[in-house]
């Protein structure tokens, strides 16, 4: 799955909005995807090192889970790490990834 994938998959709902609020050279390709009723961020797509990730709001228990069962979900990178995780694109399974990121956007929609 490239870029433009993951972010057409985020974007699965009309409330979804893709955004770039990074202004700066090194952050201008980090794409945020939020609600559009309420601004929140659910998902933020980056690449680091050749390599796509997106971090996800994730329930604390669930993300102590997620980071044990899976070596591809850590921490979230930049952002809180109890609240949020990061999943390295390409080696989470589609519906796993599509799942993680509709739990986001459902943690995220109040």
């Amino acid at each position: 799955m490239n870029k433009q994938q993951l972010i057409r998959l985020c974007l699965f709902c009309e409330d979804t909005t893709e955004t770039y609020p990074f202004t700066d050279k090194t952050n201008s390709k980090h794409a945020v995807i939020r609600h559009k009723s309420n601004n929140k961020w659910f998902a933020l797509i980056f690449e680091r090192q050749n390599k796509l990730y997106i971090n996800l709001k994730s329930h604390p228990d669930d993300s102590a889970m997620l980071r044990e069962t899976y070596s591809f979900i850590t921490p979230a990178w930049h952002m809180n790490k109890t609240h949020w995780i990061t999943a390295d694109v390409q080696k989470t399974p589609a519906d796993l990834l599509f799942n993680l990121i509709k739990a986001s956007f459902e943690l995220t929609i109040k």
